[in-house]
């Protein structure tokens, strides 16, 4: 009796210490899509590639927020140095299936603008290494404040040629991450966003696609994930928590594009050998790229419905932050690029591809056209480079405060 007393507790505690992870992880929000589609693939009911090589898009966007808190000017500057230094022999050392270097998007903070770190990573810009993008952390606001705050970061950015594209004419557009997991007030909280109808503002403002998810362990996280779809802004909070997929062949709906990176559950570590961790894409000081991680990263075949040949991987980074950015920069890096190369570029049947954020988005544009074939083609779809080595075109010379 006593042994079956023993194991009873045991058991309850086993269970009550689960049921607190999945409270506390909010694993609740997207755990049921995660099992459902986890049993799709093993009864093979989700799409495979009919046949050519299996293309790898891989996508890497940066948290970039150099500035301190405590305004350490020279502290600050040093973290910009060592990414000019060292990323481009680092992203010239890896070469793609096409045989372009790594490429990185560094979505800079608008909040905290200054000039001379925009004009240090425009430099790694013009040497074709990466694009600049639009972060923003912002709350208790408006839909008018936040327009304010959007459209003065995108004129501060344009003053080095960031965001305006080289079509003909240019274009003014933006892809955005929100700096505190909180898009379209998803975490409930007016300081970390207060505008229920972000995703209009966002739209409406030139953006093309948000990158922000996943956030998991968030409670931000979406009930939607591993996906490419269209959010309709229904001016309630967290309105991209579903969505209509991107699909081949089928218009646009909705308001704007969300870009999810992987997530899902990481059964080769396990927290006190028994708990999954989440595995979110996110590349950190405490958690490197490793080979396990690049297989999770692959495994959920995030791609644009009817094209599942071009597989998405899209991995997030505080690539400025000290106790990340060794690994973003070091050896840790090269063993990544290197494993992804031997795996998807010398591999048979498969196909690397390194690409911006800017870039992705234009290959789901082809993809959703019903293009085909090397993706790669594709860069430059809809959206052209930026201009990031020319001045400010006249047509975008606004009147505004600063």
């Amino acid at each position: 009796m006593a042994i079956v007393i023993l194991g009873l507790a045991i058991g309850i505690t086993v269970c009550w210490v689960v049921l607190q992870e999945i409270w506390v992880k909010h694993l609740g929000i997207w755990i049921g899509t995660y099992l459902l589609n986890r049993l799709r693939g093993l009864f093979g009911l989700q799409a495979s590639p009919s046949e050519g090589p299996l293309h790898i898009l891989f996508c890497v966007v940066d948290h970039f927020e150099p500035i301190s808190n405590d305004s350490n000017v020279d502290l600050e500057r040093e973290r910009m140095r060592d990414w000019l230094n060292r990323y481009p022999a680092l992203a010239l050392r890896h070469r793609d299936s096409d045989g372009r270097p790594v490429q990185h998007t560094w979505f800079y903070p608008g909040e905290n603008y200054r000039a001379e770190y925009l004009d240090d990573l425009v430099k790694l810009c013009q040497q074709g290494l990466g694009e600049i993008e639009l972060h923003l952390h912002h709350g208790h606001d408006t839909s008018n404040s936040l327009r304010d705050k959007i459209q003065q970061a995108v004129f501060n950015f344009s003053k080095h040629g960031a965001l305006i594209t080289q079509n003909v004419p240019p274009k003014q557009v933006y892809g955005f991450i929100h700096g505190n997991m909180a898009l379209d007030n998803s975490m409930n909280n007016p300081s970390l966003c207060g505008v229920n109808d972000e995703i209009t503002v966002l739209r409406e403002t030139g953006c093309y696609a948000d990158f922000s998810m996943p956030t998991a362990p968030g409670i931000s996280q979406t009930r939607k994930i591993n996906a490419i779809y269209y959010a309709e802004d229904d001016s309630k909070a967290k309105s991209h928590d579903t969505g209509v997929d991107v699909e081949v062949h089928r218009k646009p709906s909705g308001d704007l594009m969300i870009v999810q990176g992987p997530l899902g559950l990481d059964w080769s570590r396990r927290k006190w050998g028994l708990i999954p961790k989440i595995e979110n894409g996110e590349i950190q000081g405490s958690n490197p790229p490793t080979s396990e991680r690049i297989k999770n990263w692959i495994r959920p075949r995030i791609h644009v419905k009817g094209r599942p040949e071009w597989v998405i991987v899209k991995v997030s980074c505080h690539g400025a932050e000290d106790r990340s950015r060794e690994v973003l920069l070091g050896n840790t890096a090269d063993s990544m690029y290197s494993t992804l190369e031997d795996r998807f570029r010398d591999r048979p049947g498969y196909a690397l591809h390194y690409v911006t954020a800017r870039e992705l988005h234009n290959i789901i544009k082809a993809a959703e056209a019903g293009h085909s074939g090397n993706p790669a083609q594709y860069r430059d779809y809809n959206i052209g480079p930026y201009q990031t080595h020319a001045g400010v075109p006249d047509a975008f010379r606004v009147n505004r405060a600063n």
